[in-house]
């Protein structure tokens, strides 16, 4: 691991991976450390991945001021980094959770980004209903032996640790296109990645700005949105909401893909990102 000292002192820690052109990948969770997002389906293949333990999460320091944890202070971590690298300008990769701090990020520093990629982002930055649509995709994957058991469990209210945790394991299945050995390795693994004080950090004290739609509207970097066709948080439906809201953005469906579309199907997901990453700007006009 890597290390750099952020706008507040916190050590923070990144690791470098892969080969070309680089790529800033912020995990989500939120709370998750970026470990689970391990290559991105063979996008390293393509890419130099700067991977960020978010404050807090994997090998990053906790810091002195627990409000830090809170998503739009961890915009300031991202341009930290880019600072560090020595980068003008950065491609930006979120996913989930981190797709809160992504979009803050592109309403902050649009000047920082040259490319803005976003898996299954989390809406509750910007007000859209994340779940829209979610009986319909829920209804898809009835004819799964494991489904009654995840729906109901989806839906329990835990009333200790212990319940939490198997609840979250039964309605786990609900989160990948195929339930497969790569979905339940990564399933498995994630308990011990989280660090409950920037779980719960991440939204406390977080009231969203009523620009930031408008903002965001005016936002003329090229942005890749993709979502799984099977994903409940968000759903397909509501992510295309954030492409209307956006004014230069792609929306890719992965079918058969859930909220880790890099486990589901890693060759589609790698070769739609790096086609989006690949496609440069016409040249203007002499």
């Amino acid at each position: 691991m890597l290390r750099f000292r952020s706008w507040d002192g916190t050590d923070l820690a990144y690791r470098v991976v892969g080969s070309g052109p680089p790529l800033v990948c912020v995990p989500g969770g939120p709370g998750q450390a970026v470990e689970y997002l391990g290559e991105l389906g063979g996008l390293s293949d393509h890419r130099t991945l700067i991977l960020l333990d978010n404050r807090g999460t994997g090998a990053s320091r906790a810091p002195r001021d627990p409000t830090t944890y809170q998503v739009d202070r961890l915009v300031e971590d991202v341009e930290a980094l880019r600072g560090h690298l020595g980068l003008d300008r950065i491609d930006l990769f979120g996913h989930s959770a981190s797709g809160g701090i992504c979009l803050l990020y592109a309403a902050e520093h649009p000047h920082r980004l040259d490319r803005l990629v976003l898996i299954d982002p989390s809406l509750r930055v910007v007000g859209i209903q994340s779940d829209l649509g979610v009986d319909e995709v829920l209804a898809r994957r009835e004819h799964e032996p494991w489904y009654a058991d995840a729906v109901a469990a989806l839906r329990a209210e835990a009333t200790s640790p212990q319940d939490l945790e198997r609840y979250r394991w039964l309605s786990a299945p609900l989160l990948y296109g195929r339930w497969d050995a790569a979905a339940q390795a990564q399933a498995a693994a994630e308990p011990a990645q989280f660090a409950q004080p920037a779980t719960d950090g991440f939204y406390t004290g977080f009231e969203p700005d009523p620009t930031l739609p408008k903002r965001l509207a005016a936002l003329t970097v090229p942005v890749l949105l993709v979502v799984g066709e099977y994903d409940i948080w968000p759903t397909s439906a509501a992510v295309r909401d954030l492409a209307a809201l956006l004014h230069n953005a792609d929306l890719a469906v992965l079918p058969r893909a859930g909220h880790f579309p890099w486990v589901d199907d890693p060759a589609t997901f790698a070769a739609t990102v790096e086609a989006f990453l690949a496609r440069r700007a016409a040249p203007p006009a002499t």
